[in-house]
């Protein structure tokens, strides 16, 4: 977030000014925290896509391509003069070799969506900043020569002893007040 201090007449601003430019401020915040995630989350979706591409891939693959070229790499090999049932057994074995090799592949890509490690960090150091946030004490006005007190005290008074103490000095001030 910005400095309010950064400002050309930062100390001149009403407090209208202040709370419209934290108001937007906080909602830019959230705007870029929501894009952040929206990335990270799409950039997952897409590796995800893909491994279950792969893994639909193998599946027909396996599911079309063995009854075909079963029988025909079997018969080939059976004219190389090796019995008809090996034949059969070495084309079975090699189309579960290729398609443990293609759930692999799909696993490997499963493994590499996480979730969107930067939104969560970037969340967590938001809410801290706003956490540590405090707001600044207020001054205790006195009734004095300046102020004089209107039937024992002000309304301002009034307000000041209503609200929760904020630190020491002020609750000193208004317990001898």
């Amino acid at each position: 977030m910005s400095d309010p201090g950064n400002f050309v007449g930062g100390a001149d601003r009403s407090l209208g000014q202040l709370v419209a430019t934290a108001t937007a401020e906080m909602s830019a915040l959230v705007h870029d925290e929501i894009a952040l995630a929206k990335a990270e989350v799409r950039q997952d979706v897409k590796r995800g896509v893909m491994g279950s591409a792969a893994g639909i891939i193998a599946g027909v693959l396996l599911l079309f391509a063995i009854p075909t070229l079963s029988f025909a790499a079997a018969y080939g090999i059976h004219n190389l003069g090796l019995g008809l049932a090996w034949s059969f057994l070495i084309v079975g074995g090699a189309f579960i070799l290729l398609g443990v090799l293609l759930a692999l592949f799909a696993v490997a890509k499963f493994k590499k969506v996480k979730p969107p490690e930067k939104s969560i960090a970037s969340a967590k150091q938001s809410a801290a900043v706003l956490q540590g946030v405090k707001p600044h004490p207020r001054p205790v006005v006195a009734p004095g020569p300046s102020r004089p007190a209107i039937g024992g005290s002000s309304l301002v008074d009034k307000a000041v002893e209503k609200s929760p103490v904020q630190d020491k000095s002020s609750a000193v001030a208004r317990s001898s007040a």
